[in-house]
């Protein structure tokens, strides 16, 4: 019985077919690697640039003085608590709304509901913030006045279907057999996702909060439209307009005094360190329900 020789030419072509894949894999990733660096690059220029300008301006007095009359020195003490009465109120409005639509998305919607309401949420989470800020104007301000209550109603909308989205997620990873033996147990459905459920989920839902949080402290499109004032004193009445830091900022960028120019980046890089600080507060929290969730 013969055997029909291997013929060289195949071997050849198969040879070349695979040299052409290991120079189109290595290709492909070289521009992955340099697409990575590029974005790395472009932050790493931003925060730069940010702390070279705002660096020299950042002292002790910038963190207690209110905004500086013209041709003055002053500093953000007022923005500060502005921003952070306003933040303040947006959470206690839209974490218990977004906690409640999650639970009800995860244990009491039909699977079609469940799935309707995720897409309403994906379509507010998407919504720009200067569209929600005009909403508000024509709804409250109008006719009302600017207030820092509107501004946090406004920042609300924003945090509503990120915090909600995140906890539906977690709820849905928490274990059916927590459920069951609590239910087998003849507690409420109610009582066991309030004691039982809610509790398991915390870590996700503290990442899904704090991570709302760091995207709507810096808005500044719906506060311009609902608690824009430029203030020079500290002030805690919230049925007023309340100056924040992205106002602020945009206060300082249009002033031609070198002061206010300084001190609008130093708050631009108080405001990205409180950015930063809250993603790596958000990756914590991410990171012990992730060791929870499989330790059970």
């Amino acid at each position: 019985m013969s055997t029909v020789p291997a013929d060289p030419h195949d071997v050849t072509v198969r040879s070349n077919g695979l040299r052409r894949r290991r120079i189109v894999e290595k290709a492909m990733g070289s521009l992955a690697a340099l697409s990575a660096l590029a974005a790395v690059g472009i932050l790493a220029l931003v925060l730069f640039s940010v702390l070279l300008r705002g660096l020299s301006a950042l002292e002790p007095s910038f963190f207690t003085k209110p905004r500086p009359l013209f041709g003055e020195k002053g500093g953000i003490a007022d923005a500060l608590v502005g921003s952070g009465l306003i933040v303040a109120m947006a959470m206690l409005i839209a974490i218990p709304v977004a906690v409640l639509v999650a639970v009800y998305m995860s244990e009491y919607a039909r699977p079609r509901m469940a799935a309707t309401l995720r897409i309403v949420l994906d379509v507010l989470n998407g919504v720009p913030a200067i569209v929600v800020g005009i909403f508000v104007f024509g709804l409250l301000v109008v006719g009302h006045g600017q207030s820092a209550v509107f501004g946090a109603f406004a920042l609300a909308i924003l945090m509503l279907p990120m915090v909600a989205r995140a906890t539906q997620e977690v709820l849905e990873v928490v274990p059916r057999s927590r459920r069951e033996a609590s239910l087998a147990l003849g507690v409420t459905k109610w009582r066991t996702t309030w004691s039982i459920v809610l509790p398991s989920a915390i870590g996700g839902i503290l990442t899904g909060v704090v991570i709302a949080v760091a995207r709507v402290a810096g808005e500044t499109a719906p506060l311009l439209f609902t608690s824009s004032i430029a203030a020079n004193a500290i002030s805690l009445d919230v049925t007023r307009a309340l100056p924040t830091l992205p106002v602020a900022i945009f206060a300082f960028s249009e002033s031609p005094d070198p002061n206010d120019q300084a001190a609008g980046w130093a708050a631009a890089l108080v405001l990205i360190a409180f950015v930063l600080l809250m993603n790596v507060l958000a990756k914590l929290f991410a990171g012990r329900k992730r060791r929870s969730l499989e330790g059970n």
